[in-house]
């Protein structure tokens, strides 16, 4: 048996559905009653990972969501949110040469040897296309609106693509760079860098290659806390939701794999007063100390490798023929799928920021107080606007 779809202790999310299939989504318990939710709510968030603009895959998929269970007249009722989102544009096609031959990088082979060609949905990679990660933003999209009943915002951009670093990873974040990002359509917080984003993404595409890249997410508002040694602790947590993304290769935790290479005098936050209280003050260790978050802002970074489906041909194994074969992938793919990743990855964090969130009882398990719900109505839209560059609402 396999509970392999599933991700969280009280806010537990369930995702469901195939790239080709008639509809994916996902099912959230543990949200509590009296949430304001609305479908707009959920479709705002979709836009940020959806398909079929310049710099993402042709495929054209609306992506609006449908809830069907947990919500009514606006406000959740504490039982199981179930929201899908069906598939409009599906072409198989391009698949049927996939049926035999496995492509390099890709799952088909580890899917195959697991459950068997016969029992294998090859098309569009079926459950382990990055098209299953709808639902994970589906419910990041609830996990956001809960979080910030407790003051907490979330928020992804374009760390690196290609080589090309776009964040100093010892500045301090701000929202306002976040925000920024939020409204570029490569998930760019400088527009000075936007368009050298796009150009580079371009040549990729025109070579008929593509590129990998590292999505940094920054959570706000985190309080003191949050994690439970020795193995539940938060940033275990996180690593498990940020590397069950598909293409995630790497997870690090403020200066990560830089402090590898550091001197321990160099390595250490100082801890001094923030706000009448003891905080480390620095970018080394990300928010995070033996594993529990300390009061100050979280910090992560996620490597992305570079989209497996590219025209160049490259040696394979037929599994129709026994026999040495090659392959060159066709289809709608991403030049860069680490652009629409930012959306995901930010998904992650706060649906695991929100289960911890209730663990820790720091935010009600049951139902909602108005004062709650007043908080979220007044900082929904302000905090996670619309992404200027998705068009008119």
């Amino acid at each position: 048996m396999s509970a392999g779809s599933s991700f969280g202790l009280l806010f537990r999310v369930t995702t469901f559905g195939e790239s080709h299939g008639s509809a994916l989504g996902v099912v959230v318990d543990g949200v509590p009653a009296g949430m304001p939710l609305s479908e707009r709510d959920v479709y705002k968030e979709l836009l940020l990972r959806r398909p079929g603009h310049r710099w993402a895959t042709a495929r054209r998929e609306p992506d609006k969501p449908e809830i069907l269970s947990g919500v009514f007249e606006g406000r959740t009722t504490g039982h199981p949110i179930a929201i899908v989102v069906w598939n409009r544009d599906v072409d198989s096609r391009p698949y049927e040469e996939v049926r035999c031959k496995p492509r390099p990088g890709h799952a088909d082979l580890a899917y195959v040897l697991k459950y068997g060609w016969e029992n294998w949905d090859y098309r569009g990679g079926g459950r382990a296309s990055g098209r299953e990660t709808v639902g994970r933003v589906a419910a990041g999209a609830v996990a956001k609106k809960l979080l910030l009943a407790a003051g907490l915002t979330v928020y992804g951009r374009l760390a690196e693509i290609g080589g090309l670093e776009l964040v100093d990873p010892r500045a301090e974040p701000s929202v306002e760079e976040f925000l920024a990002a939020r409204h570029s359509p490569v998930r760019v917080h400088d527009r000075r860098l936007e368009q050298e984003v796009m150009r580079v993404i371009e040549e990729a595409r025109a070579e008929g290659d593509s590129l990998g890249g590292v999505v940094e997410v920054v959570a706000f508002g985190v309080p003191p806390g949050l994690g439970d040694p020795v193995f539940d602790k938060l940033k275990a947590d996180l690593a498990k939701a940020l590397m069950s993304i598909p293409g995630a290769v790497g997870f690090e935790v403020g200066l990560g794999f830089r402090l590898a290479r550091m001197k321990g005098s160099e390595a250490r936050d100082p801890i001094r007063l923030v706000n009448g209280q003891p905080r480390p003050v620095g970018p080394a260790h990300g928010g995070m100390l033996g594993g529990l978050s300390v009061g100050t802002p979280i910090r992560l970074r996620i490597a992305f490798k570079p989209t497996s489906s590219i025209p160049r041909p490259i040696e394979t194994w037929n599994l129709c023929e026994n026999r040495p074969d090659t392959i060159s992938v066709k289809g709608r793919h991403d030049p860069a799928l680490v652009v629409r990743a930012v959306a995901v990855a930010e998904a992650m964090v706060a649906i695991t920021l929100a289960d911890h969130m209730l663990r820790n009882a720091m935010i009600p398990p049951n139902r909602l107080g108005e004062e709650h719900v007043e908080r979220i109505n007044a900082d929904w839209e302000r905090l996670y606007p619309w992404p200027a560059w998705a068009g008119e609402e």
